[in-house]
């Protein structure tokens, strides 16, 4: 009944791009701060990027910067996270949730499995 479904992954060569969709159903996602989350082989989970409900603020990590935007279309309930100039540290699966607070990724609540992005040559 409650859902959020992420796609747009994929095996990529560095410098290439995708862009990752969060798409929910059974709720309206535009009362929620969301962002993206990833997780590497031996690595903790870490914050990649977050949009405030409203849209009016955008947070990313120091390593995306420059790289990757976030933005959501409330008419399709969908939030996207353009990648661009990817590497291969940008390997990992990764996750869309609401989150309490953008500026610091506070507790978030995950619903989907995720989608896998693989940067290789």
């Amino acid at each position: 009944q409650l859902q959020v479904v992420e796609s747009g992954g994929g095996l990529v060569q560095p410098g290439g791009s995708l862009r990752l969709s969060c798409a929910a159903s059974g709720f309206t996602l535009d009362y929620y701060n969301i962002g993206w989350f990833r997780q590497a082989p031996g690595k903790e989970r870490e914050g990649v990027s977050c949009i405030t409900s409203t849209g009016g603020r955008t947070n990313y990590a120091d390593s995306v910067k420059g790289r990757f935007t976030i933005s959501r279309d409330n008419a399709k309930n969908t939030v996207y996270l353009q990648m661009n100039s990817l590497k291969p540290e940008d390997t990992a699966l990764y996750y869309c949730a609401s989150t309490a607070r953008c500026s610091d990724y506070l507790q978030p609540h995950y619903w989907g499995q995720g989608t896998q992005v693989t940067v290789s040559s």
